[in-house]
């Protein structure tokens, strides 16, 4: 038996049909990688991009590290079409510097911030104040649960075991 090639529609299917779907809304994502690319967490970029996918388009990526990552990490960065920035000491102003240009960035809709860091709240809420949606995405333990609550969207990632990252003997600032 011959596959059908065509689809009848009712006048109301095809008017449906052809309507356009809304543009998905844009995502300004920055990444605390010495928080979030451990690894112990085994979390793999792909795996928060495929997530954020879901809820818009990613227009900005950025991994802010520190000069301790490993060169495999900042190749593993590159790879995956984020752009790494390397800061010498703590990454934390770095982090907020990048999230307040994203906030004023009217070309971005949504400000996402993978870390489990609860002293980026202030960012969360100046970002709600200038009518951006936020998300975080973040791992257990340590998750801080004010940022999960104050944030719009809440993505909680399991990793995989052994992945690409900081070692696990590596100290990190709030973690």
């Amino acid at each position: 038996m011959k596959e059908k090639i065509f689809r009848i529609l009712k006048r109301e299917e095809r008017e449906v049909k052809e309507k356009k779907e809304e543009p998905k809304k844009t995502i300004g994502l920055i990444i605390d990688g010495p928080n979030i690319l451990r690894k112990e967490f085994g979390i793999r970029l792909e795996d928060i991009k495929e997530a954020l996918e879901r809820i818009g388009k990613i227009r900005v990526a950025k991994v802010v590290l520190n000069q301790y990552a490993p060169q495999g990490l900042i190749e593993a960065v590159v790879n995956q079409g984020f752009e790494p920035i390397i800061v010498a000491g703590d990454t934390d102003v770095r982090i907020a510097i990048e999230a307040m240009e994203l906030i004023y960035n009217s070309d971005v809709d949504i400000i996402a911030i993978a870390t489990r860091d609860a002293d980026f709240l202030p960012i969360i809420s100046e970002a709600k104040r200038k009518g951006k949606e936020t998300i975080v995405i973040g791992v257990e333990p340590g998750f801080s649960v004010a940022l999960q609550n104050a944030a719009d969207y809440v993505i909680k990632m399991e990793g995989r075991g052994e992945g690409v990252g900081y070692g696990k003997n590596y100290k990190t600032h709030g973690a």
